[in-house]
């Protein structure tokens, strides 16, 4: 068994979750953006289940196409 490899599979994973994550906050970010009202305030704020679910469902999608992306 070959540490050296081991530690660099683990860094390389780290950073696919780090880049994947990013993405995924900014994908967010732009969808908030181009929306017409302010999501954050209307979960948050207001408790509106369905754009929490919109973002839900977006963020999901989102997260599939990063993940396969990533993946190669």
């Amino acid at each position: 068994m070959d540490i050296s490899r081991e530690v660099g599979i683990l860094l390389l994973s780290v950073l696919y979750a780090f880049v994947g994550t990013l993405l995924l906050l900014v994908g967010y970010r732009l969808f908030d953006r181009f929306t017409p009202t302010d999501a954050q305030k209307k979960i948050f704020e207001e408790g509106n289940v369905a754009v929490a679910v919109l973002f839900g469902g977006f963020l999901v999608g989102l997260a599939i196409v990063i993940a396969a992306a990533l993946s190669g």
